[in-house]
C-alpha cells in the first residue's frame, strides 16, 4: 500500500466503494487524513464498515467542510450528468480527484525523482503496460504495476528512487488527476469510445492528451488524427516527443505474443519508454521475447497436433477482432456472443483471411447472414465446445503446416459468460480437452 502522507490531517470525502474506493479510504486513513466515505450502495457501505473504514452519508454532510472529494472511476463526473455528490462538491468549491491523482501527489511529495511510466490509448494499453512492466523486471529492475489494468495503483508500494511504477490509466481516472506528471507518458492511439461519459470526441480526446502534456517524454501514436494532432501540439510547445507506429521496423520474430501490426505499435511504445528510463535495447528485446502476453488477449494456449489456438477472447467488438484476424494469413475462426451495433460488416475486408467461421451464441443467425453473403463457409455450432472440437478437427484435417484456431469473438460475452474473462476460460478447456481425447 502507498499510504496518502501528502494528505496528512486534511478532511476528504470518498465516494464509491468498490475495488479501488476501499483501497483509496486505506491510503488515506493510513496517511493520517480524516475521512468520510460512501456509497450509493448501502451494501457497499456495509462492507467498508464491517472492515473498520470511516463510512458516514454524505448526503447529509456540509461539503464546505472537506479539502477534497476523491471520487471512484465509475462514478460520472460530467456526462450524461454529474452526480449528486460532484454536484455538491461543486457547489461547495471543493476539488474532485481521483486515486491516480492521490498517487502523483504522494510521489511529488516522497520520492520526485521516482520512475512512474503511465499508459493509456483507446486499445492496446494494457497489452502494453504489461510488457513495459516484463521488459523492465526481466532486467532485474524493482517494478510496480497497476491502476486500470487490475492493482488499484494506491494498493502497490510506495513510489522510491529505485521502484518504477508502471500505471495503466483509463480517460475516466485521467480525468480525475489534473496533475498527471509521468516520467513518461504514453498514448497509443484514439478512436470512438466512452462517448456517454464523455459527450463528444473531442472532449475524450482532450482528456487522453492530459496524461502525456506534463510527461518528462511522450510517446505517442501517429497512426491516427487524434494522436498526431497531440504529438505535434507537446512538441510545438518544446516538449520531448517519440512517434509510434505500427508501421516502425521492429524485429518481433522471437516474440510470439506480439503477433501483428497493433503490436509492433505496442512494442514500439514500450521500447520508447524503456529507451527514456535508460534501459539498452538488447535488454528490451530479450523482454519481448519472454512476454507471455495477457490472458484472454492474442493468447496462445497450447494443444493438440500441428495447430495453434489463440485465445482473444477481450475482443468484445469488431474492432477488436479486427486486430486478431490481421494478425494471421488463414484462420478456422471462432466467434459469437451478444452482438454490438453493425455486427461484423467491418470486418468485411479481412474475410478473404477465413478458412472457416464457427458461430456461437446469440449473434449465430445474424452474423450467418453476413458470412454466406461473402461466400465464407460457416458453421452455427451454438456453444464454445463444439466449436472448439469442430474448428479443431478442420484445421487438423487441412494441408496447412501451421494450421490457426482463432478465438475472437467480435461479440460481448453476457449471452453466455459472466465476463470475457470467463468465456476465455471456457475456449481454453474445451483445447484442453481435445488434447485428453
Amino acid at each position: 500500500m502507498t499510504p496518502a502522507t501528502a494528505f496528512a490531517g486534511r478532511r476528504v470525502a470518498v465516494f464509491g466503494l468498490g475495488g479501488s474506493g476501499l483501497s483509496t479510504v486505506r491510503s488515506l486513513v493510513a496517511g493520517g487524513a480524516a475521512v468520510l466515505a460512501f456509497d450509493d450502495s448501502m451494501d457497499a457501505v456495509a462492507k467498508a464498515e464491517a472492515e473498520g473504514l470511516p463510512t458516514g452519508d454524505l448526503r447529509a454532510a456540509d461539503f464546505g467542510t472537506f479539502d477534497s472529494l476523491v471520487l471512484a472511476p465509475g462514478v460520472p463526473l460530467t456526462h450524461p450528468a454529474p452526480h449528486w455528490s460532484v454536484q455538491r462538491a461543486q457547489a461547495a468549491g471543493v476539488e474532485i480527484i481521483g486515486d491516480v491523482e492521490i498517487f502523483c501527489r504522494e510521489r511529488r511529495a516522497i520520492a520526485p525523482d521516482a520512475p512512474f511510466v503511465a499508459i493509456t490509448g483507446t486499445n492496446g494499453k494494457s497489452t502494453t503496460t504489461a510488457l513495459i512492466a516484463h521488459v523492465l523486471r526481466s532486467a532485474g529492475w524493482d517494478v510496480q504495476m497497476g491502476g486500470n489494468i487490475g492493482v488499484a495503483v494506491l494498493d502497490l508500494a510506495p513510489p522510491a528512487a529505485n521502484r518504477v511504477h508502471v500505471v495503466e490509466c483509463s480517460s475516466y481516472q485521467i480525468d480525475l488527476a489534473p496533475t498527471l506528471d509521468p516520467t513518461v507518458g504514453v498514448m497509443l492511439n484514439l478512436s470512438e469510445d466512452h462517448l456517454e461519459r464523455h459527450g463528444a470526441m473531442e472532449n475524450y480526446a482532450a482528456i487522453k492528451e492530459r496524461l502525456v502534456a506534463r510527461s518528462g517524454t511522450a510517446v505517442v501514436g501517429r497512426d491516427d488524427a487524434f494522436a498526431r494532432a497531440m504529438a505535434e501540439r507537446i512538441g510545438g510547445e518544446g516538449g520531448r516527443v517519440v512517434a509510434i507506429s505500427e508501421t516502425d521496423p521492429l524485429n518481433l520474430s522471437r516474440a510470439r505474443a506480439l503477433r501483428g501490426a497493433h503490436n509492433v505499435q505496442n512494442a514500439s511504445a514500450a521500447l520508447a519508454a524503456a529507451r527514456a528510463l535508460g534501459l539498452p535495447d538488447e535488454a528490451t528485446f530479450d523482454g519481448f521475447a519472454s512476454f507471455p502476453g495477457l490472458a484472454h488477449r492474442m493468447e496462445e494456449v497450447p494443444g493438440p497436433g500441428r495447430t495453434t489456438f489463440i485465445n482473444d477472447s477481450k475482443a468484445t467488438n469488431a474492432d477488436s477482432a479486427e486486430k486478431a484476424l490481421a494478425s494471421f494469413e488463414k484462420v478456422f475462426w471462432i466467434l459469437g456472443g451478444k452482438p454490438k451495433t453493425g455486427g461484423v460488416e467491418a470486418l468485411v475486408p479481412l474475410f478473404g483471411r477465413v478458412t472457416k467461421a464457427y458461430l456461437i451464441g446469440e449473434a449465430s443467425a445474424a452474423f450467418a447472414k453476413t458470412l454466406a453473403a461473402h461466400g465464407v463457409p460457416h458453421a452455427e455450432l451454438g456453444t464454445i465446445e463444439r466449436a472448439t472440437e469442430a474448428a479443431a478437427s478442420d484445421a487438423e484435417a487441412s494441408g496447412e503446416a501451421e494450421p490457426v484456431v482463432l478465438f475472437s469473438p467480435a461479440c460481448a460475452s453476457f449471452d453466455q459468460f459472466r465476463n470475457f474473462e470467463q468465456r476465455g476460460e471456457a475456449f481454453r478447456r474445451a483445447v484442453q480437452a481435445l488434447d485428453a481425447r
